[in-house]
């Protein structure tokens, strides 16, 4: 997904309603220095990777006239100290690495951070060094094979994937056991492949003692194959795996497994139940943001709670397994209308499995809002729903069942502020209201401590610079850890974004949006509007409610001469349940009657956008939006860019499609609930300019999606543009700054109607 962004505005627009005379090099230039490789830098006193260390201090990189210095702060003090000796860290990375450039002490690109005794581990530059009062030195590099392994607990072992089966490598010595034995081709254990995302990843969880692995035998020997033919000098290679389309009689399932590493050999216990389908309650994978979050052990290891969900996504079934013997009992299960979640955005599961108090956490959108309730994990029964209201809870920050006090972040629940801004909560188990912790009228990005007894806050809006800050549990500033300076990014000409509200396709709702504008904006010009698209369900087209000094590339293609918007229609998330099923079994939908609506209403309010050059672009989903837009609403839209789209929901992956417009049903006649949904069985409606963009080797949304969009555009007879990358997988990769001047090309010769530059050469940031 991309964006849309503007430039100093260098363009000699001649009069209302008139085409920019010329747009030259220089432009794109200038256009180009409001990427966010470029602006960046240029913001100060920013806080970059804060990490909670095991101890209970915070190391942070503060980042001030493009340097960062690494600090470590003891809350108890609240005094922040270098967290390591720099120069010594550069000399050890340039000794580690003598062919390499030259490692700068005040710009110490640092991933990664743990505590070792008096020392620091740290991650830099795909290497580890250990850092103490002494100096610092890089940290032999364990034994290990070519397969990514995931770490046990302490870290001294990890689970791989060799030959389809499961093996465990000694870190220290680099010792290698099988573990399994029976794992044949598309039968193997702990495999990563939902179809659109592949990997060489294990899928498993370690209980917390390190004895036992939760993972899974995965049965794709019936599964689809998807092909993909590369381009090179002599035979084609090919590359082929399993991918599940929807409707498929046979799709992927999981069959459950744990592997107990307690005895003299490993042992594997089978659940004593039927395979469950390849799907999760947090996103189009069974992986969400932080691994296999719908697995859950209990502490000590003897249980495993997790959730059966359906082929459709109907039903979340919340199960418990006893890991000696794999008999497993169903505990509680919710039952929707249209798709389940465990959160109001896919991303991280909103349950918690609780046997040390005999409870659970279930998080349900029942009342029409996202919301925590309390349950008894024997009897399955409600014992307290702990927040309501018009307000989703987003994700659970720290629970304490000590203090029976749990702490998370909400949206939609202070009054007369931006719906979607993140604000962070606690409440009590047992009673009690919720607490605000992060009163400012703004979006936070909140990291709290390992021990829940602190966070880092990091507060801002999309046109305020951002406050770093460290509070208590009761959210007491404890210390100030920054506050950014945006002096250096403003001497470019840079010019926030501006918020801005309008009414749904109903004429009631509110819908949120923002606005990218010139920099030489003049009211008294007419400028064509550019609308990038994403029309989720999982997340919609705005991409951050928080400070970012380049929303992609929003404000570089605003300098060209364009106003460019985004806004999130009704079908998106983080509002009601019932705003973001608005059209479901509908995806044809795309949120298109509310852009349209939107435009209209902005072009009635703003005299200066020309709703008679109106634009869109998007990535896949976005692509196939724009594409849908081009097609369904061809008197409204003249230009549209639909880069990777997933035209056609029949030729995607199962679970995307099956989640959000339901099963394939038969519906007679030939036809089915998805006829008519797709792209091509449109495209002869095409009036304006079209520019279709696919790579060949993508392995995510597969290029025949937009093949089949040309087959259609040709027997239609009609006039578009294609460009297919050779090597390019879905987000382009290598080839995305050549992709992004194409953009701005087409848009500015059919939509300013003028020539750009002739291949201009747009290239990363030195």
């Amino acid at each position: 997904m991309n964006a849309k962004y503007w430039l100093l505005g260098v363009l000699a627009v001649s009069g209302m309603g008139d085409a920019t005379a010329q747009v030259t090099a220089a432009d794109y230039q200038r256009a180009t220095k409001m990427l966010g490789d470029r602006t960046a830098p240029l913001v100060d006193d920013t806080v970059r990777a804060t990490t909670w260390l095991d101890d209970g201090s915070l190391v942070y990189g503060k980042t001030d006239g493009g340097n960062t210095a690494w600090l470590r702060l003891n809350p108890a003090t609240g005094t922040p100290a270098p967290a390591f000796d720099a120069k010594a860290l550069a000399m050890a990375s340039d000794k580690a690495n003598p062919k390499g450039k030259p490692a700068d002490a005040d710009k110490l690109m640092v991933t990664g951070f743990k505590h070792d005794g008096a020392a620091l581990r740290i991650d830099l530059r795909g290497s580890a060094y250990r850092c103490d009062a002494a100096g610092c030195a890089a940290i032999a590099k364990a034994k290990s094979g070519d397969e990514p392994g995931a770490a046990s607990p302490d870290g001294s072992r990890e689970a791989f994937i060799r030959g389809w089966n499961l093996w465990l490598r000694d870190v220290a010595s680099g010792k290698e056991t099988q573990l399994t034995f029976d794992g044949k081709p598309d039968y193997g254990y702990a495999t990563d492949n939902a179809g659109w995302k592949h990997t060489d990843n294990a899928i498993l969880v370690w209980s917390p003692d390190g004895q036992k692995i939760a993972t899974f035998q995965q049965d794709q020997r019936k599964t689809s194959t998807m092909t993909l033919v590369g381009t090179n000098v002599g035979a084609p290679k090919v590359q082929q795996w399993k991918y599940p389309f929807v409707g498929d009689k046979d799709v992927t399932m999981i069959e459950r497994v744990i592997i107990d590493l307690s005895g003299d050999k490993a042992k594997t216990i089978r659940l004593q139940m039927p395979a469950d389908q390849h799907r999760s309650t947090c996103s189009d994978d069974i992986v969400c943001d932080d691994g296999w979050e719908d697995v859950q052990w209990a502490k000590d290891g003897r249980t495993l709670a997790f959730i059966s969900t359906d082929r459709g996504h109907k039903s979340a079934k919340l199960r418990v397994a006893d890991a000696a013997t794999g008999t497993v009992h169903d505990v509680y299960e919710e039952v929707v209308k249209t798709q389940y979640q465990s959160a109001p955005a896919l991303g991280g599961v909103n349950w918690r499995y609780l046997p040390e108090s005999n409870e659970f956490l279930w998080f349900s959108q029942k009342s029409d809002w996202g919301h925590l309730y309390l349950h008894d994990l024997a009897t399955g029964k409600l014992k307290r729903q702990l927040t309501s209201g018009d307000w989703n809870v987003t994700r659970i920050g720290h629970l304490d069942l000590a203090s029976r006090t749990l702490w998370f972040d909400g949206v939609g629940r202070e009054a007369g502020r931006d719906p979607y801004f993140v604000h962070y909560y606690k409440v009590g188990l047992d009673g009690g209201g919720v607490q605000l912790l992060t009163p400012e009228d703004a979006n936070h990005a909140v990291v709290p401590s390992d021990d829940g007894k602190y966070f880092v806050d990091t507060y801002s809006t999309i046109a305020t610079a951002p406050v770093a800050v460290l509070r208590d549990a009761d959210g007491k500033q404890v210390h100030e850890l920054a506050r950014a300076d945006l002096t250096r990014l403003k001497a470019t000409g840079w010019v926030a974004p501006e918020s801005f509200t309008v009414k749904a396709r109903d004429g009631k709702t509110d819908l949120y949006g923002q606005l990218f504008k010139p920099s030489n904006f003049d009211a008294s010009k007419k400028y064509p509007i550019i609308t990038y698209i994403y029309p989720g369900p999982q997340v919609g087209s705005v991409r951050s409610r928080s400070f970012m000094p380049a929303h992609g590339d929003h404000q570089a293609l605003a300098e060209l001469g364009f106003v460019v918007i985004a806004v999130d229609g009704m079908g998106t998330p983080l509002r009601s349940k019932s705003f973001q099923d608005a059209w479901y079994g509908n995806m044809a939908d795309n949120t298109l009657p509310d852009q349209v609506a939107a435009l209209k209403q902005l072009a009635a309010k703003y005299p200066w956008i020309d709703a008679t050059r109106a634009g869109m672009w998007g990535h896949s989903g976005g692509g196939n939006a724009t594409a849908a837009a081009m097609f369904r609403y061809p008197d409204v839209y003249k230009v549209g860019i639909a880069e990777s789209g997933n035209h056609d929901n029949l030729t995607y992956e199962d679970d995307w499609a099956e989640r959000y417009h339901g099963l394939l049903e038969d519906k007679g006649d030939g036809k089915t609930n998805y006829t008519g949904q797709d792209n091509a069985s449109v495209a002869k409606n095409l009036k304006g300019k079209l520019f279709l963009l696919h790579g060949l080797m993508d392995d995510n949304v597969p290029p025949q999606s937009t093949l089949q969009v040309v087959d259609a555009l040709m027997k239609a007879n009609k006039d578009f543009d294609l460009l297919l990358l050779p090597h390019a997988r879905h987000g382009f990769g290598a080839d995305s700054y050549y992709v992004m001047r194409r953009r701005w090309d087409y848009f500015v010769k059919n939509l300013l109607g003028v020539e750009p530059p002739a291949q201009f050469e747009l290239k990363p940031a030195m």
